[in-house]
């Protein structure tokens, strides 16, 4: 029977293109997917860069510390620390020694990730003066020439204060980093903490002098001290995140598209399969015929779509590049690694079983038969829901359904993580696709009654087609109802999800002004101490820290800000559930009630400049995951500095009763003018604040599904191309009846308008279910939320299906009207 697979997809090969485009572009997807994600795990080792000419680096942290574990900025208690005195005197014991400090000094206008450094540790990345002198006094820099000149006078901004210096000498610019050198005395005053020391003398005495209380770098491991080494870990951690939501979404829609595709392929052959029971095939010949049709059109196109992929992924990797998702550097390398072999191959073996599963069912059916009944069953369409896939179908809008209620009163915080919640939003739309055939019926009847008493039989003529032909109309409406499902999921949820934040924080932030950053990562205290010395001003500027507690043998890790606890209750409105902020002294702090803490514990907490406190619980209050925070007193401001960079990312204000408003709002905005801050409203920050903290998100689920609805868009084409080029024989019968070719056209056309109406109408109901789910979700994790959905957007996606429909159909229908009639009849028969 493979011979005859073979005669036979010669002989029908236009009917089977459409099954090869699907499965080609299906196996494509999931070979990009799993080769970039294979590639974002095998990376090269990326050239080290501040540190190239240094022969060794000490730099203190924990050997049992995962970076990847913890947000970026995060540090292990002992890398927070520094290097500590008794450490560098050891090291300095065994020879000369260069101490190397980092920390935010950012010129006028200059970028927002300029980083400050001594002069003496410049060599070892390769730095050399190009014009004027090393810095000596403590207002003098050098800087790389594409930011100033030798003698000019500049501004340069710190977490220690805003401050004017001279420019002594310039350096050639570098790709790697962006970097302001103070005179060593300088760089300790702004920065009293070590980042690392590079040792001159004996590399065994080094070892042997630091011991375990630190890492002696060499080699390839000296990457590990490059400011990059962080910032790649965090793109490429956003890789790894992103591209496992978007291939097990695309993923699983390619698999789903490219198995109804060949299913509906064998289905439109259910003639010749009747005349073959005819004619004394048995059911295994059957069965074993259309298996070996799907073997050889799934080898064919899975070796095709999996070399597409190898390219594709490329593709993928500079979209997300473009995206700021991944680094810049990062590509794929096609080669004979199993990085690259493994994934090419996992696709191949998806796209073959794919195609084997997807032509099984119909071919059981099919061989199923007897022979008498043969003609019969090729001349009548059913509902097409076999019993295993209406219990598949029910099984899903269950599961639809058990999901959006678990989503809504189980575990509403779900909806705040796309790597879990983008992909629970598949399941009602594709239990809607299996279903479609149960629903074309009354969804035919619903969209048809209109037009009942309409002139002309056209209307009757697309009513009674969908009516006797649902397998096909299902089919054919399925493309377009996961387009417009995705999309409308997908998108009404990103903004949806960001309406609500931006109603929790606008609920959250009480005081009437705020600061936010002027192109700069954040404010300094010193500008915030100038806003704090106008009359009448209250001022709220969190500094961001990190607090360790101990947990028996290792340290829990946490966020904390370092407030005015005196004005935290009049510019913020937390949600206390226990305790009071009126109690907030400077030995205490407020939790938050994920921390599991109760009001009157005491903790004891380290800081990263070394300080150990013992504060009391004075307030809880009720935060989501991701903004769960410690207030603490001003007094450990200085941490800030050795465990973040000392700066604030936003500052709340409010005025005090009897305040000459106007007067204190002008000293604002001019105490802040040129200091890398901004004054503006509540509203203002929220919007800013929304915009920047939803950023990733949306980048996560718009990219999937753009990816997503680009794919169905050409499965919309390719099946109803193939839906339409299988019926040149209803277009010969119209043709002999004596419709004109503008009247077939015309029912063409009705008929493809009619098959999108009832996607969308499936769509819109499978959506319903997960938008009244994270309907549910919000309210309960934001009080009142509204479900925003992007009205023009989909309606676009919606558009651009039912255009593809229509070209779908009119595009084979022209062709085959072309044709003499007796041609048409003859190629059916």
């Amino acid at each position: 029977m493979l011979f005859v697979a073979y005669q036979t997809l010669r002989a029908r090969w236009v009917s089977f293109l459409g099954t090869l485009v699907a499965l080609v572009l299906g196996v494509a997807q999931v070979a990009a997917m799993g080769t970039l994600l294979m590639t974002v795990l095998d990376l090269p080792d990326r050239p080290v860069e501040r540190f190239a000419k240094a022969s060794a680096v000490v730099k203190p942290d924990d050997g049992d510390w995962s970076s990847s574990q913890h947000d970026l900025g995060v540090r292990s208690l002992p890398a927070a620390r520094g290097v500590e005195p008794a450490l560098r005197q050891k090291v300095a014991d065994t020879g000369e020694v260069v101490v190397d400090r980092a920390f935010y000094a950012q010129l006028d206008g200059g970028p927002k990730d300029q980083v400050g450094h001594p002069w003496p540790v410049a060599r070892f990345g390769g730095y050399r003066l190009t014009d004027g002198r090393a810095p000596t006094g403590k207002d003098q820099i050098v800087v790389p020439s594409d930011q100033a000149r030798t003698g000019e006078q500049v501004t340069v901004m710190t977490a220690a204060g805003v401050s004017r210096y001279t420019v002594s000498g310039t350096v050639s610019p570098v790709d790697w980093e962006d970097a302001v050198f103070f005179s060593d005395a300088e760089a300790a005053r702004i920065s009293p903490r070590i980042e690392a020391l590079v040792p001159l003398g004996p590399l065994d005495a080094v070892r042997t002098a630091v011991g375990d209380d630190a890492e002696v770098l060499t080699g390839q491991d000296r990457h590990k001290a490059d400011a990059s080494e962080e910032s790649d870990r965090e793109t490429l951690d956003n890789t790894v995140t992103l591209v496992p939501v978007m291939a097990s979404v695309a993923g699983t829609t390619a698999v789903f598209v490219v198995a109804s595709t060949f299913a509906f392929a064998v289905v439109q052959r259910r003639r010749e399969v009747a005349l073959l029971r005819a004619v004394g095939a048995t059911p295994k010949q059957v069965r074993r015929m259309v298996r070996g049709e799907a073997l050889l059109v799934g080898t064919l196109a899975s070796a095709a779509g999996a070399a597409l992929g190898l390219y594709g992924a490329q593709l993928l990797a500079d979209v997300l590049i473009s995206m700021d998702i991944s680094p810049d550097w990062f590509e794929v390398q096609p080669s004979l690694h199993w990085t690259i072999l493994a994934p090419l191959a996992g696709a191949f073996l998806v796209g073959v079983t794919v195609a084997w599963c997807g032509a099984v069912a119909a071919a059981r059916r099919a061989g199923s038969v007897r022979p008498v009944e043969a003609l019969r069953e090729a001349a009548v369409d059913d509902t097409g829901m076999t019993p295993a896939r209406k219990l598949l179908g029910l099984a899903g809008v269950a599961a639809g359904l058990g999901l959006a209620g678990w989503i809504a009163f189980g575990k509403p915080q779900s909806v705040l993580s796309p790597n879990t919640y983008v992909t629970e939003l598949l399941v009602p739309v594709l239990a809607a696709a299996v279903l479609a055939p149960l629903a074309v019926g009354p969804l035919t009847r619903f969209f048809m009654w209109p037009f009942r008493n309409s002139s002309g039989p056209t209307a009757m003529l697309v009513r009674e087609s969908a009516l006797t032909a649902r397998r096909r109309t299902a089919a054919t409406a399925a493309p377009i109802l996961l387009t417009v499902g995705l999309a409308l999921s997908l998108l009404a949820a990103t903004d949806s999800l960001g309406a609500a934040r931006d109603h929790g924080l606008r609920n959250s932030v009480t005081s009437e002004y705020a600061l936010a950053p002027d192109h700069t990562p954040g404010i300094s205290p010193d500008v915030i101490e100038r806003v704090k010395r106008i009359d009448g001003v209250r001022i709220t500027a969190p500094l961001l820290t990190t607090v360790y507690t101990r947990d028996e043998d290792r340290f829990d890790v946490n966020d904390g800000l370092v407030v005015d606890t005196s004005a935290l209750k009049h510019t913020m409105d937390l949600d206390v559930t226990e305790g009071s902020l009126d109690k907030l002294d400077s030995t205490s702090m407020a939790v938050a009630d994920l921390w599991g803490w109760d009001v009157g514990t005491r903790v004891k907490i380290y800081l990263g400049d070394g300080e150990e406190a013992t504060l009391k619980v004075a307030a809880v209050y009720k935060a989501l995951r991701g903004s769960d925070v410690a207030y603490l007193p001003e007094r450990f401001a200085a941490s800030a500095a050795y465990s973040r960079d000392g700066l604030a990312r936003r500052a709340y204000i409010s005025l005090k009763p009897g305040t000459d408003r106007a007067a204190a709002t002008a000293a604002i905005e001019k105490a802040v003018e040129g200091n890398g801050a901004k004054f503006m409203t509540r509203d203002e920050l929220v919007s800013s604040e929304s915009a920047y903290a939803r950023h990733l998100i949306e980048v996560r689920q718009r990219s999937t599904a753009l990816i997503v609805v680009l794919f169905c868009f050409i499965a919309i084409l390719n099946t109803l191309l193939m839906a339409t080029a299988d019926r040149r024989r209803d277009l010969a019968v119209l043709r002999l009846a004596g419709a004109t070719p503008k009247q077939v056209v015309r029912f063409f056309v009705a008929e493809s308008l009619l098959v999108t109406a009832i996607g969308v109408a499936l769509a819109v109901a499978a959506s319903a279910v997960n938008l009244i789910g994270l309907w549910g979700a919000l309210h309960e994790l934001f009080g009142a939320a509204p479900i925003v959905v992007p009205w023009a957007v989909v309606g676009a996606v919606t558009a651009i299906s039912a255009v593809l429909a229509v070209v779908g159909t009119v595009l084979p229908v022209g062709a085959a009207l072309r044709s003499r009639i007796v041609q048409l009849v003859g190629a059916r028969e």
